[in-house]
């Protein structure tokens, strides 16, 4: 059955929502120039956990200036995908900006080499999924547990060629979909899973004449609670108003405002444990 793994509070927990439902395409826009650099909250009243999976990555730098002017910590979901520059978010024309983003100290797991979305699990033991990219993209595949593995570990090791350093030992499934048995593959090959609260939907991906900023700012603001882990993304080519330039300092400053600190999934309680690397 198609799952939709979803974390709150470290606790987890089925959305099943077609309005959530992730696009694979992502709208670009111009980043904003960044101002000058404020102090994080002298206090921690809760933790956020701020997550990106990669996309267009038209908001990547935005993203890295933001981060550092507000002294956050985040993850970053990392798939080779497609960007707005025209090559692909894990060549090697993006190695100084994920090493800039290691030294920084930011966290990071897989996405799947090529997006690859799960479709079902088929009765013969396979998985039948739906690359978005490389030499299969657009077409349906059926994978072993063992190939859905090394799906996994292909980004760690383009990783480790491009930064010097492994990933953290988590992965996102594209779309959030999963089903027990790529739970279990993840989990074989040292990769947990990890989703996200039902308050820390972004929104990024949905259409924004019916989703403006303001709206999901303001949702967002009201609705994150200590523990919960938050998703956007580097970059959406659908949306005609990009999220990030207009909400992701904005958010920050919100809820540090409200006395949150911020964290990478290396510090929640549900991926703490798993220091080892896969």
């Amino acid at each position: 059955m198609m799952q939709r793994l979803i974390l709150s509070g470290g606790v987890p927990a089925m959305l099943l929502c077609a309005s959530t439902m992730l696009s694979p395409a992502q709208a670009a826009a111009p980043t904003a120039p960044v101002p000058a650099a404020s102090s994080a909250p002298a206090a921690c009243k809760g933790t956020i956990y701020m997550t990106f999976d990669t996309g267009s990555q038209s908001q990547a730098q935005l993203i890295a200036d933001v981060l550092n002017k507000r002294h956050v910590k985040a993850t970053f979901f990392l798939a080779n995908e497609k960007t707005t520059r025209g090559d692909y978010s894990l060549d090697p024309s993006w190695a100084p900006y994920w090493k800039a983003r290691v030294a920084e100290g930011h966290a990071f797991g897989t996405h799947t080499f090529d997006h690859v979305y799960w479709k079902k699990d088929l009765a013969n033991g396979l998985i039948q999924v739906k690359p978005q990219f490389g030499k299969d993209g657009g077409k349906l595949a059926s994978y072993t547990d063992k190939q859905f593995c090394e799906e996994l570990r292909r980004v760690d090791t383009r990783f480790q060629e491009l930064t010097g350093h492994k990933l953290d030992p988590f992965w996102r499934a594209p779309g959030g979909y999963t089903s027990p048995r790529t739970l279990a593959a993840g989990s074989a090959c040292g990769y947990q899973h990890a989703g996200w609260a039902p308050a820390g939907y972004s929104g990024d991906e949905l259409p924004s004449d019916k989703y403006p900023n303001a709206m999901l700012l303001k949702k967002a603001l009201a609705n994150l609670r200590s523990g919960d882990i938050f998703i956007s993304h580097m970059g959406i080519w659908s949306r005609k108003d990009a999220w990030a330039p207009a909400n992701l300092d904005a958010l920050i400053s919100g809820l540090q405002d409200k006395g949150f600190c911020f964290a990478t999934l290396r510090e929640h309680p549900a991926y703490a444990q798993k220091k080892g690397q896969p």
